[in-house]
């Protein structure tokens, strides 16, 4: 039976990785950080909890990751643990860098002095291309690096330190860089599930606005269940590489907008207000991944699609507040 350690193992991707692993029989640990409000933090796994062995560790801290590295011994590492909100990261850019960046060198450093046969995932962001966009208007893994927010210059950190352990200490790490990737269980501060979760509310007359900011960024949206799978997959080949997960079809903020409110039989423009509170204070234009190498190199392919994705999603927020809702607040 093999063995993997995911950090960050209560978040989102975490969690439906750890499901995969699962089903794959894995023996499957995590590393969630110390919350003094433990009924929230453990939500995406309460499922499969019991299956689970979970060590409380941070990986800012190396001694505490040392030591479960060294006491688990995992044969696969998936470093997911992040300050991922690209916003917040303007408001915290020094948290921002010790955890998505320094932290990222710790889980290094931990595997190279305790576990060097670990094949290790590091997860990459899309958003460390920044506005930097080929001709033909893709990204890939020879793209320019530009990062635009505190956040992103982390996420190009730790790729560049996970390919210096790589070439300087030959540890197996891959760098899967992920284009936006959403699900029901996508935090409700960033936007997808923020607009569907506020749609519904609206729909059932539970609020009256949405407030958004730019409306004219444009995302390559995919599935997580899709990109966790890639996750396992890169981790399955002979050598480490570095490959780009994406759906390479792209869509506005005013789309995403746009097909949840249809899809609830409302207009949305009676209902969104731009704020200009929640407008980037460096705004990153576009994202469309070519992940031409991923796909032919290890067969990856997405089963969801931008639409059947947000449905996923919208569906859930019915279910969740439609069971709460005031009997006479629906609205027509």
């Amino acid at each position: 039976m093999k063995k993997a350690l995911i950090t960050g193992i209560n978040g989102q991707d975490g969690s439906y990785l750890a499901e995969f692993l699962l089903e794959k029989g894995y023996e499957v640990f995590g590393i969630v950080k110390r919350n003094s409000v433990t009924e929230s933090q453990f939500s995406r796994i309460d499922s499969i909890r019991d299956k689970l062995v979970l060590h409380y560790a941070d990986i800012t801290d190396l001694s505490s990751l040392s030591h479960v590295i060294k006491d688990v011994n995992p044969d696969e590492i998936y470093n997911l643990a992040a300050q991922s909100h690209v916003r917040v990261s303007f408001d915290q850019p020094i948290l921002t860098a010790q955890v998505t960046g320094i932290g990222t060198m710790n889980v290094l450093e931990a595997a190279r002095l305790y576990d060097p046969e670990a094949k290790i995932y590091q997860a990459s962001s899309s958003e460390m291309f920044g506005n930097s966009i080929e001709e033909d208007g893709f990204q890939r893994e020879t793209s320019r690096m530009n990062p635009a927010s505190p956040y992103a210059c982390a996420k190009v950190f730790a790729y560049q330190i996970s390919r210096n352990y790589r070439n300087a200490y030959s540890l197996f790490v891959s760098n899967g860089i992920l284009f936006n990737h959403e699900s029901p269980r996508r935090g409700t501060n960033f936007v997808t599930s923020k607009v569907c979760k506020e749609a519904v509310r609206i729909k059932y007359g539970l609020t009256e606005k949405l407030r958004m900011g730019s409306l004219d960024s444009r995302r390559d949206w995919g599935h997580a269940k899709d990109y966790v799978r890639a996750m396992w997959m890169i981790l399955q080949l002979d050598k480490p590489d570095d490959f780009v997960c994406a759906t390479g079809v792209t869509h506005s903020v005013r789309d995403l907008v746009d097909y949840v409110f249809s899809k609830l039989d409302m207009d949305w423009e009676k209902y969104v207000e731009i704020d200009p509170r929640l407008l980037r204070p460096e705004e990153l234009r576009s994202l469309k991944g070519d992940s031409t190498k991923l796909r032919e190199t290890v067969g990856w392919e997405p089963e969801y699609t931008f639409e059947t994705m947000l449905d996923e999603m919208v569906d859930f927020w019915m279910a969740e507040i439609g069971s709460e809702k005031p009997k006479f607040a629906v609205t027509p």
